[in-house]
């Protein structure tokens, strides 16, 4: 698990050993179709559809920080968007805008829905509504071993999901950034947001989708230097840190996000590699977030 590769971020090395008994994990990532059914079912309601909690919210937040406006405490999530032109690739919200209504619903915001989208991957859902989802259908949502052992597809310390082979604008294996981010999207691979699930070809056990289209959750907390510590034996099982930990955002618990999305590429990121990770904050929508769930064996 994780990497020693020139590529890599800190937070994924060193490469160590880990076991991880048997799993079954959903082959595709969860479609909008299936959690409408979801939704149908129980009258959920997501945590982009409801007014954010002030008193919650300033828990994540340095102490002393203004509260905002009331026309900003409104529904919503972040949506990407497309910068005017070339921009330095320090500070996101050059091209995510908190956007009062958007949500699963409405992946881009009002006027956007999911005609032609029911087989695409469910985006703008939280940790929170994941959660609620996996408890519904009888699943959970998988560790970062178990996602990161089910990526590789039974390839050992290759650096894709594929192989050895490196993407470009031409050689195409998943649904990734194609052109010059974060202005220019050439949609070589025919898509400019995300695909419908399995629009390429399966990993080595036929799991669609294990990089690019939409990061996925993982049901561990994120602890950036979790590895450091791990170094040096072998781990059975790891269910993750007991709480989460990363110096940049102090303030902020975050839960693992796996996969990469639509948006990584080599010039930004190139967060799609198996053993990349990063962490959120589990109230956190955005239009490239989504998940896919595990089950253990026996588990009806």
């Amino acid at each position: 698990m994780g990497t020693n590769d020139a590529k890599a971020w800190p937070d994924e090395k060193p490469a160590h050993l880990v076991h991880v008994d048997g799993f079954w994990m959903d082959k595709t990532e969860v479609t909008n179709a299936q959690f409408r059914k979801f939704v149908e079912a129980t009258g959920y309601v997501t945590t982009a559809e409801r007014k954010p909690d002030w008193d919650e919210m300033k828990k994540q937040l340095p102490p002393g920080t203004p509260k905002p406006p009331p026309d900003k405490l409104v529904p919503g999530s972040l949506v990407f968007h497309l910068t005017a032109g070339p921009v330095r690739l320090r500070g996101a919200p050059q091209w995510w805008t908190w956007t009062p209504g958007a949500n699963w619903r409405h992946p881009v915001g009002p006027g956007s829905d999911l005609k032609g989208r029911e087989n695409h991957p469910v985006v703008q859902v939280s940790w929170d509504d994941a959660t609620a989802y996996a408890r519904w259908a009888g699943k959970r949502l998988p560790t970062e071993s178990e996602w990161e052992r089910a990526a590789r597809g039974g390839l050992k310390s290759k650096r894709y999901v594929w192989g050895e082979e490196t993407p470009t604008d031409t050689i195409i294996h998943a649904n990734l950034w194609q052109g010059k981010f974060p202005y220019k999207n050439t949609a070589a691979d025919g898509y400019v947001r995300t695909a419908p699930v399995g629009s390429f070809e399966p990993n080595g056990y036929g799991l669609y989708d294990m990089a690019g289209n939409v990061w996925e959750w993982c049901r561990d907390w994120y602890d950036r230097d979790l590895y450091r510590r791990r170094a040096g034996g072998t781990v059975v099982n790891p269910g993750g840190p007991e709480k989460s930990f990363d110096p940049r955002r102090p303030f902020s618990p975050q839960r693992s996000q796996r996969g990469g999305s639509f948006l990584c590429s080599d010039s930004y990121c190139s967060r799609y590699r198996p053993s990349a990770r990063q962490g959120c904050t589990p109230d956190t929508g955005m239009s490239h977030v989504g998940f896919r769930c595990v089950r253990s064996p026996g588990v009806r």
